[in-house]
């Protein structure tokens, strides 16, 4: 249930991989299955950050485990080995989102069957 978007101005080539790297990242930084991370890609988007020079915004959600002052870091470092993004010019949106808000295969996290 972790959440990763990544909306980048950049053109990112091979998208598959982008997507499974970062699934694991966030997989280890949560210490959450990867099998129920899911990510989004949204590259070659018209995004301004004070020029025109390539830049990220990402936004994570999840139900606990967010640590942004630890996680901010690794996250932006992965985007600049990556893609190639200068840090500064990176943005990170986290946000713990309570389990009764959360929806997977039908019914909320922590509901009782």
């Amino acid at each position: 249930m972790p959440y990763i978007n990544v909306s980048t101005s950049a053109k990112i080539k091979d998208k598959k991989k982008l997507l499974e790297e970062i699934s694991v990242l966030v997989s280890s930084l949560t210490n959450k299955s990867k099998k129920f991370v899911m990510a989004k890609l949204d590259d070659n988007s018209e995004i301004y950050f004070n020029d025109a020079s390539p830049c990220c915004f990402l936004e994570i959600k999840s139900i606990g485990s967010l640590n942004p002052s630890e996680m901010a870091k690794p996250i932006s470092n992965f985007v600049y080995e990556k893609i190639g993004i200068p840090i500064d010019k990176i943005y990170i949106s986290f946000e713990d989102v309570p389990a009764s808000m959360w929806a997977w295969n039908g019914r909320t996290f922590g509901q009782k069957l």
